[in-house]
């Protein structure tokens, strides 16, 4: 029988809080999220506010947070391009000045923290599929370094934090991840392209679309974080890369997501964005050993859900 326990999920309100949130709950937690709504979305998890074990706060992470709890998740942080780059210094200021507030939290309750990095640790790999030990390479003062170097930097507090202070942490890096909830808005490559195929618009892909990138499903990332957070001593800390290792270059999936939808939209290319990553594959050896963890559900069969919400968040507006 699984310990009820006190977490606390910071960004609880995004896209995948509001999974986490829902499958803690599930499993027999008490849960409190928390989001400040700058791209966490309350109908994300209207339909947990009946729930006798949930409980939401509006807060921003870049100030204090004084809570008990048991285990903390950090996911609060915009993580799409259009929303991360709009106001690049909060950006950064969500990922440092969020970082240390959530670890100075754990440290007086003695909490375990969990920290939801990025594969844009990796920047532009000159390795391929990228690995954990892999040191990446980052434009420091490109129109994506405030995510990019804001998650380095958090990582560093986190291990900081843990050789300093004995702090019990897990770092995961996700890498592109996909669902139901996410906005029609974010700018990331699944939801854009579902949204202009359902929509009849051309879709756009960059270059000539030979990026590759690895798309996993919510469910999948879920159960990841979950698995990093218990299944673990808590001498393992990570960084744990976590994602689906299946490739498809963004042609192919423009390709894919026409079909699925049964859309008429064209393909065209538009020039690549700046310090925009060719390649992108996690090498989930780590996972696989160390928490038994890998993607179950294949590219096609989480688009057959995720093409759904869209459709049904299109026709009512």
């Amino acid at each position: 029988m699984t310990q009820n326990k006190r977490i606390l999920v910071t960004g609880g309100s995004g896209f995948l809080g509001s999974h986490l949130c829902e499958r803690l709950l599930k499993s027999g937690h008490d849960v409190i999220c928390v989001d400040n709504y700058f791209t966490g979305r309350k109908q994300n998890i209207r339909h947990l506010l009946t729930h006798p074990c949930f409980e939401l706060m509006r807060h921003d992470v870049t100030f204090p947070l004084y809570v008990e709890v048991d285990e903390i998740y950090n996911l609060a942080c915009p993580a799409s391009p259009i929303h991360y780059q709009h106001d690049p210094v909060q950006t950064t200021k969500t990922s440092v000045h969020g970082a240390i507030n959530m670890l100075g939290l754990a440290k007086r309750i003695k909490a375990k923290i969990m920290q939801a990095s990025t594969s844009e640790v990796y920047g532009d790999p000159t390795r391929h599929p990228q690995t954990e030990d892999y040191w990446g390479n980052v434009n420091p003062i490109g129109p994506r370094a405030c995510y990019d170097e804001g998650k380095r930097c958090a990582e560093t507090l986190f291990f900081d934090y843990h050789r300093q202070h004995n702090l019990r942490i897990k770092v995961a890096r996700i890498f592109n991840t996909y669902g139901p909830r996410m906005a029609i808005n974010d700018g990331r490559v699944v939801s854009n392209f579902i949204v202009q195929a359902l929509r009849g618009e051309d879709i756009t892909v960059y270059g000539e679309g030979q990026q590759t990138r690895s798309f996993c499903y919510v469910d999948d990332m879920v159960e990841g974080f979950i698995r990093l957070m218990e299944n673990t001593p808590d001498e393992f800390t990570g960084p744990m890369n976590l994602g689906n290792p299946g490739e498809f270059t963004i042609y192919q999936l423009a390709e894919t997501v026409i079909r699925m939808t049964g859309s008429t939209s064209r393909i065209v290319k538009r020039p690549l964005p700046q310090d925009d990553p060719m390649q992108r594959q996690p090498d989930i050896t780590l996972a696989r050993k160390a928490i038994g963890w890998e993607p179950t559900i294949q590219l096609e069969q989480g688009l057959v859900q995720t093409i759904a919400f869209f459709r049904n968040a299109l026709q009512q507006g």
